[in-house]
């Protein structure tokens, strides 16, 4: 692809995250171009095309089975928006165009060859194993404020340090971050969340990058030795118990997550608050996923998983069905499957259809004469 525009007379080169993983020796998942090539030409130049971003001279080429942002070099506007430029200008110049990427290791352009053009010092800085604006971090941020989280994300999952100027610049920037999407602000919060080093997510709220939704105060609560399912939950009930959320469903929705997601995750942080470890009767109040996500290392908990006992009116021996025809109706239907798990839970070997149905006789009969 590089060579077909080189060959029609343009500069083309592979830009930002594809040329850092490739120098990182790391597995390449999205690759975006550079060329000085106007969007029209690209268009022309190549079958098959969408024109995903014109106005930012952006156009995505499928090459081989792979899709390819295409971007014409630019120089950008002012940040009104603290997110996107008001205006492109389009350049001919790769040096211009990389000058105005977030940080000197995604500021590097790599042509056909694997030749690297890296004019901010990108590759010293991965060698070093840290992360640096280009050029001044205060206007970087003020020009898109998502940049100070993908600062911590990058951190979180490449393990680097982020260089004290630039992480100055996010204390004093992090205010700005106010005006970011719930969308936007979720997508990196999650991405650290799951990183080798997920206490970067904490980092999030702990500077104020996320005061909109949760401001963290304290030391980070332990999350790198849990699985990655299991770390939104204890962080939320960590949240919730310190008083900076007031629910974990509140700061979860405010977050744009999912409807499922957000009443797992709730369940999993009511329990862990519950401090019981009943895990059959939390099992039964809360559904196996929340109860895991709360007890990720609890044997336990995989005992009574793998015993097959029951602990949920879908696997008591008698059905509603069954109740009915024995003469029970409405309400005293659910009120017997409730009372016959409740039995089944302490003895678990009474779970077969005559001993239960036998139970529920017996019990009704019971609070028959009581009454």
């Amino acid at each position: 692809m590089l060579n077909k525009l080189r060959g029609a007379g343009y500069g083309a080169y592979f830009v930002g995250g594809c040329v850092r993983d490739t120098v990182l020796g790391r597995r390449v998942h999205d690759w975006d171009a550079a060329t000085s090539a106007p969007p029209e030409v690209v268009l022309g130049l190549f079958k098959r095309t969408a024109p995903t971003g014109l106005r930012h001279g952006t156009v995505t080429v499928l090459v081989s089975g792979r899709a390819v942002e295409v971007t014409t070099y630019r120089a950008e506007g002012a940040y009104s928006d603290h997110r996107r430029p008001d205006s492109v200008e389009f350049t001919g110049d790769l040096a211009l165009d990389l000058s105005r990427r977030d940080f000197t290791m995604n500021a590097m352009a790599m042509g056909p060859e694997g030749d690297i053009t890296d004019p901010f010092g990108g590759r010293e800085d991965i060698a070093r194993r840290l992360i640096r604006c280009v050029g001044d971090g205060e206007r970087r941020f003020s020009e898109d404020a998502l940049r100070m989280l993908r600062a911590l994300r990058f951190s979180a999952q490449l393990g680097f340090a982020i260089e004290p100027g630039t992480y100055a610049a996010i204390e004093r920037l992090a205010p700005t971050a106010s005006a970011l999407s719930a969308e936007r602000v979720r997508d990196e919060f999650l991405k650290a969340l799951a990183s080798p080093r997920p206490e970067a997510a904490n980092g999030m709220l702990a500077l104020g990058l996320m005061a909109r939704f949760a401001r963290a105060e304290g030391p980070p609560p332990a999350l790198s030795s849990l699985p990655a399912y299991a770390r939104l939950a204890r962080l939320c009930f960590e949240l919730e118990r310190r008083g900076s959320i007031a629910s974990t469903a509140e700061f979860l929705t405010a977050l744009r997550l999912p409807r499922a997601a957000v009443r797992e995750c709730s369940a999993a942080a009511a329990v862990l608050s519950s401090g019981s470890r009943d895990y059959k009767r939390l099992l039964r109040d809360y559904g196996e996923r929340a109860v895991l996500a709360a007890h990720p290392r609890s044997r336990a908990l995989r005992r009574v998983l793998r015993s097959g006992e029951c602990f949920s009116l879908s696997g008591l021996a008698v059905s509603g069905d069954k109740l009915r025809a024995l003469g029970l109706k409405g309400r005293e239907v659910g009120e017997a499957l409730d009372a016959a798990l409740e039995h089944v839970i302490d003895f678990p070997e009474d779970n077969r259809a005559d001993i239960l149905c036998d139970f529920i006789i017996g019990k009704r009969d019971k609070n028959g004469k009581d009454a």
